[in-house]
């Protein structure tokens, strides 16, 4: 038994899945070294990356992280009027300090991760924006105090693991998201200079040096000092977006878990570990465990969460919150169930649309 929509899945085979794969381990992996390793032509590795670009399945796009900035991630929930929560969702999507937005609680409710690059921004979203925007019922927001890295190399993929170790070993870690339990080489500040490149790679985290360069004013080497540099300090990293639905997978939901504070470390580990949990993160507020789900159906949702997390010590309550509707992730839009191309860069105020 499942009440989940079905959508028609994506074509993918066992190549696509290798692809994917080694961009989840090596996001500007030139095309020819993919290919090398996964015994096929450059050519064929280049037209897959297209197809699976063009057919919204995948995205790569390059993010700033907050602590870079001296900022965190924050969660927000937002209880609105149901006629005008559609509305407050795109708006929000359309900011470009938003990296994900949710519809959830059945369609009244927005989820949302804040990543603003100064305090201001962000107390001027939450207590002014927010707040004034007629659908708007309340507010909660939560900081992100540590997000698990979990025991795998990359986030979730959907159909496990495709390619041998030595294949693995062949692409490395290069700057994805499973590089975030890596120390830092050293402190790199980003200033007005290298809006102009990050703007790029967030429309595209493969676009090439001269592409950077053009759009900074600076030469290709320079760009890719440049990008090498934001790289290595985690000042950057490349996250490479799956549409799960369209592969599938059509129950997503928010798990806001209160767990015990001695074992909060060990079970936001295990919980990370587990194949379903796209993401998990220690946060502030009345829940202190936050991981989001992907599974099939609602029938694997309820086996995940009966047998699996409850079996994890130290849990004490829990909050299981469906995504109704997906409006952003990875901070790309999404086009029905699967991801839209990027925008051009969007303006901030987008939000002050949904007020009225």
């Amino acid at each position: 038994m499942s009440s989940v929509r079905r959508t028609e899945s994506a074509r993918i085979d066992t190549l696509d899945r290798q692809i994917i794969r080694a961009l989840r381990l090596a996001p500007r992996a030139p095309f020819r070294l993919i290919a090398d390793v996964l015994g096929v032509s450059e050519q064929t590795v280049a037209r897959r990356y297209r197809r699976l670009r063009r057919d919204g399945i995948m995205r790569i796009v390059g993010l700033v992280d907050p602590a870079a900035l001296g900022q965190s991630t924050w969660m927000v929930r937002v209880q609105c009027r149901p006629d005008g929560v559609r509305a407050l969702a795109d708006a929000l999507a359309r900011r470009d300090d938003t990296a994900w937005v949710n519809l959830s609680a059945g369609g009244s409710e927005v989820v949302c991760s804040v990543r603003s690059r100064t305090r201001a921004e962000r107390i001027d979203l939450l207590t002014h924006r927010l707040p004034q925007t007629s659908p708007v019922l309340g507010i909660d927001a939560f900081a992100v105090l540590h997000r698990f890295p979990g025991s795998v190399l990359d986030d979730w993929t959907g159909f496990g693991d495709v390619l041998s170790a030595a294949q693995t070993q062949r692409f490395g870690r290069g700057g994805g998201r499973s590089d975030v339990d890596r120390p830092a080489t050293g402190v790199v500040r980003l200033d007005a200079a290298d809006d102009p490149m990050l703007e790029v790679l967030g429309r595209d985290g493969r676009a090439g040096h001269t592409a950077l360069a053009t759009a900074a004013g600076w030469t290709p080497a320079q760009a890719a000092r440049r990008l090498s540099a934001l790289l290595a300090a985690k000042a950057v990293y490349l996250d490479v977006d799956l549409a799960a639905e369209a592969l599938g997978f059509g129950m997503q939901a928010g798990l806001w878990l209160t767990v015990a504070p001695g074992e909060l470390r060990a079970a936001g580990a295990a919980l990370d570990a587990l194949p379903e949990v796209a993401f998990a993160a220690a946060i502030t507020g009345k829940h202190n465990l936050y991981a989001a789900v992907v599974c099939h159906d609602l029938d694997e949702l309820y086996g995940f969460v009966a047998d699996r997390v409850g079996a994890i010590r130290g849990v004490q309550t829990l909050e299981v919150s469906p995504v109704h509707r997906t409006v952003k992730q990875a901070g790309a839009l999404t086009a029905g169930d699967r991801l839209a191309e990027p925008a051009p860069p969007p303006r901030r105020r987008a939000v002050r649309a949904a007020a009225g």
